[in-house]
């Protein structure tokens, strides 16, 4: 266990290298450490001035000690992204959201090399739950910045992706993505039109993942790739949190197919990442954590 120095609630988390890692959680903070998690420095609140303390950042991504973004999750105008180049000392709007049935769930950029010419650290997306039946997603390219990506994957009734650990879109470079989503229409993986060949799916192919789903709390809640083929997703019901069922699956051919887990976590799970070092599969969730 490790103090963090903060009574907040902490929901992002990315580490850099091992030494350097960010967070973020409640009441507008985000905190750093640059020696293992021994000690915690909290950074400056963005927009001290006007709301930023009553901001959630649900999600944060970081490059190096220096430089970071993270993202506010709420309504309307309370979902934005601010980003640091002086190692949290100050902060500047990236994107705020205008609409007001708009809310980030998540944003993701690449970190590992999966092939793609024209990715690299600079190349993410951002998406939020479904307005009119889409949802809303914003991409980062190298040399673009940021714009509107208006072939975003298209949603059923009642479904909507989780804002519960920054991990539901798993980014492979280039508008590559797979997002995870959960609610009433049932668990499921949206395959951005860029990763398969195309069968008349439209710009996302929307596959049922046989996990918990069917209510406005369980689903897909995390997504992590080890390689283009192989990945896990790990969610179940947050009401729930010591119930198994139904709490992991994975995929070996790109997300095409996918199988439950013959033993599954110990309950329901927010995020799950692949330890290369390790090479361990890392899931945890309210009730604890699970390797395999």
């Amino acid at each position: 266990m490790q103090e963090s120095g903060t009574n907040a609630g902490l929901r992002g988390i990315d580490s850099v290298d091992g030494k350097v890692a960010w967070t973020s959680g409640t009441s507008g903070t985000v905190l750093k450490t640059t020696d293992g998690g021994a000690h915690w420095q909290k950074c400056a609140v963005p927009d001290p001035d006007k709301d930023g303390a009553a901001l959630d950042f649900r999600g944060v991504q970081a490059w190096d000690a220096q430089t970071a973004i993270v993202m506010a999750s709420g309504p309307g105008e309370k979902s934005r992204l601010y980003k640091t180049t002086d190692g949290c000392k100050t902060w500047s709007e990236s994107i705020r959201n205008d609409d007001p049935k708009g809310f980030l769930d998540v944003v993701q950029f690449v970190h590992s090399d999966f092939g793609f010419a024209i990715a690299g650290p600079n190349t993410g997306v951002l998406i939020g739950d479904p307005v009119e039946g889409q949802f809303k997603t914003n991409a980062m390219m190298l040399g673009y910045g940021w714009f509107l990506d208006t072939a975003g994957c298209k949603s059923e009734a009642g479904e909507a992706a989780f804002a519960a650990s920054n991990s539901s879109a798993f980014e492979f470079g280039n508008r590559r993505y797979i997002l995870g989503t959960g609610g009433r229409s049932g668990a499921a993986i949206h395959i951005s039109g860029l990763l398969y060949s195309g069968d008349g799916a439209g710009p996302c192919k929307r596959i049922p993942v046989p996990m918990a789903g069917g209510t406005d709390s369980s689903g897909v809640f995390s997504v992590f790739f080890k390689s283009l083929k192989v990945g896990i997703v790990v969610g179940g019901d947050y009401t729930k949190p010591n119930e198994s069922k139904g709490t992991a699956s994975k995929t070996t051919d790109g997300g095409q197919h996918w199988t439950a887990s013959t033993k599954s976590p110990h309950g329901y799970r927010s995020a799950v990442q692949w330890s290369e070092s390790l090479k361990l599969w890392i899931t945890v969730g309210t009730n604890g954590s699970d390797l395999s």
